[in-house]
């Protein structure tokens, strides 16, 4: 028999139909109505839920005809994975955080960068406007369907080797962050080296000393269990990047006009549950870290600001990237890094 090479692409998709065949016995999605999607986080997490709970509401508007089978905890790879293989039509639906997006789409890029944000109601309202419409409908040209955009929270640094209170604090420390260079550049500027892991693979890496910290959200840092295994958190808020929930555009093609109304809708219904349930997890995560041992220590955010002009000037570069990064300010106060 002669060899035949097959494709990254295609193992993936394998994989993916596979999991989905395994999970779905006897059931076809796309022909019964039930859409497969994928995150990265743990089942119980507010992204997860708020797809289920647009899948509940698709049942019941359809009598069950349409809905959503979510796949949580990375069963169907890492971000990029199922990035990738929703472009291609073998994954219906994913969540991702934005900066993946960077990689394949320059306009997801405003909505990442540091200190662009000056608060989460900020944030929201800037999602909730054209803005928001405009940076999901980028990604049409990738063959994605943007359907919603979720919280991801107010990142800080934390880790296990000293207190952060200034940029110079950070010299030298390992810090993890997602696979963007964005984010790599980011922590690069403020002085420490930046280590690009997925985020499954982070509280092994911490717990072994292959990094000394990273970077995330408050219910991040408890449901990845990050929290067991550094000392010291600092309240530094640098990014408020939100997440993107989109379809594969194959999938969305395969609807008629009064269906793709409906999951229109329904994503939509689904962002205030999401950020219902993630306030809850943000109140929560806030007083389990308050009762464990960790140092939590707030920062003037000033100094780290001031660092980033040479980063925004680095990845923001075309007159569409400006006006939206001029409209986000416009609607917020914002940093003018």
């Amino acid at each position: 028999m002669g060899n035949h090479p097959v494709s990254r692409r295609a193992l993936l998709a394998g994989g993916a139909a596979l999991a989905a065949g395994a999970l779905l016995p006897g059931c076809k999605p796309r022909l019964s109505g039930v859409f497969t999607s994928a995150d990265a986080h743990p089942a119980d997490y507010p992204t997860v839920r708020a797809v289920e709970f647009m899948g509940q509401l698709l049942s019941k508007w359809t009598d069950g005809r349409l809905g959503t089978k979510v796949f949580a905890g990375g069963q169907l790879g890492s971000e990029m994975d199922t990035l990738e293989i929703a472009s291609f039509g073998g994954l219906d639906m994913t969540r991702v955080y934005f900066a993946p997006l960077n990689a394949i789409e320059p306009m997801t890029l405003p909505f990442c960068l540091p200190f662009v944000f000056d608060s989460v109601a900020h944030m929201r309202r800037v999602v909730d406007s054209e803005l928001g419409d405009t940076v999901l409908a980028s990604l049409r040209r990738h063959r994605l369907v943007g359907l919603a955009i979720y919280d991801s929270g107010a990142r800080n640094f934390y880790n296990n080797r000293r207190t952060i209170r200034s940029p110079e604090d950070m010299r030298g420390l390992k810090l993890r962050v997602p696979n963007s260079d964005l984010s790599v550049a980011m922590i690069n500027a403020l002085g420490a080296n930046a280590v690009p892991i997925p985020y499954g693979e982070t509280y092994q890496a911490l717990a072994q000393g292959v990094i000394d910290g990273a970077e995330n959200n408050w219910p991040s840092l408890v449901s990845a269990r990050h929290f067991e295994v550094i000392d010291h958190l600092s309240i530094t808020e640098h990014l408020l990047t939100p997440e993107a929930f989109v379809m594969s555009e194959a999938s969305w093609l395969r609807l008629d006009a009064k269906d793709r109304k409906l999951v229109r809708e329904a994503a939509k219904q689904s962002v205030p549950e999401m950020r219902r349930l993630w306030d809850a997890e943000v109140a929560e995560a806030k007083q389990i870290i308050a009762a464990s041992p960790i140092e939590v220590t707030p920062v003037d955010k000033e100094p780290f600001a001031a660092l980033m002009r040479p980063v925004w000037d680095r990845f923001i570069t075309t007159p569409e990237q400006k006006a939206v990064v001029e409209g986000i300010l416009s609607m917020g106060g914002g940093n003018t890094a």
